[in-house]
């Protein structure tokens, strides 16, 4: 009998990957095998430098429905949480160090860990039918690991509302509050997906890539830091040949060549 994997791993001609988790009958909840499968794919595509955007998805009718309770009062010890928020933790942040943008592709409810997905991810695209919560609060356990993904994303009130009330937020509230970046039809959930990837792969990785990773860093600094983080970084960026050769095509009034 074979077992289907909990992560399916689809690449295109563009080398755009789709990463879907692959639990649907438990809408896509983050059991440690999951998440450890999701890892796996991760770490590889850190190392892989052909890859342009990574999409994440979730099978079935769900996009994650956060944490697999079930599993987690199974082993009620602290030791045993303790190591899966790490674990949980690792992952999350993976999404943010991956050297290219990372979509969330949004079609059905992402509620406490699996709403704080769509947070860490660079982009997100809803369907207009997706819902969003952090409803831990409604069990009685605070969703605090979602909160620190949250709290970087929308209004400090915005976030706080959602995270002590655990009610449901459509998406285009979602879109309001700026967990999201659009929100379309469900039957035109891939092809606005498809035109912000088109765009994203139009542009020199190198110049993502680098612009990435000093986005995430200066929202961790003081002003004065992040001004001369970015200052060395626009420098770097500056001597590359991705960006030699666009300043010489807008000078010389013509589409740059850049290669892959």
């Amino acid at each position: 009998m074979t077992t289907e994997p909990l992560v399916l791993n689809t690449r295109d001609a563009r080398d755009v990957v789709t990463l879907t988790l692959n639990r649907p009958k438990a809408f896509n909840a983050l059991s440690e095998g999951l998440l450890g499968a999701l890892q796996g794919e991760l770490d590889a595509l850190v190392a892989d430098e052909s890859v342009r955007a990574l999409i994440l998805a979730g099978a079935g009718k769900a996009f994650c429905a956060g944490h697999d309770l079930m599993e987690m009062r199974a082993d009620p010890s602290l030791d045993y949480y303790e190591k899966l928020f790490a674990q949980c933790a690792r992952m999350m942040l993976t999404l943010q160090r991956l050297p290219v943008p990372v979509i969330a592709r949004v079609h059905g409810i992402a509620t406490a860990a699996g709403c704080q997905l769509v947070a860490m991810c660079d982009l997100a695209v809803a369907s207009s039918a997706a819902k969003f919560a952090v409803s831990g609060v409604n069990l009685g356990l605070f969703c605090s690991t979602p909160s620190v993904a949250l709290s970087r994303n929308l209004g400090r009130k915005a976030a706080f509302e959602m995270l002590v009330t655990g009610e449901f937020v459509s998406a285009a509230q979602a879109l309001e509050k700026g967990l999201v970046n659009r929100v379309v039809e469900a039957d035109r959930l891939d092809a606005e997906i498809e035109a912000l990837v088109a765009s994203i792969a139009a542009k020199p990785r190198i110049a993502i890539e680098m612009g990435k990773r000093l986005f995430y860093r200066q929202l961790e600094s003081g002003i004065v830091a992040a001004y001369e983080d970015a200052g060395r970084t626009m420098a770097c960026n500056m001597m590359e040949d991705a960006a030699l050769e666009g300043v010489q095509a807008f000078i010389e009034k013509r589409p740059p060549g850049w290669a892959r």
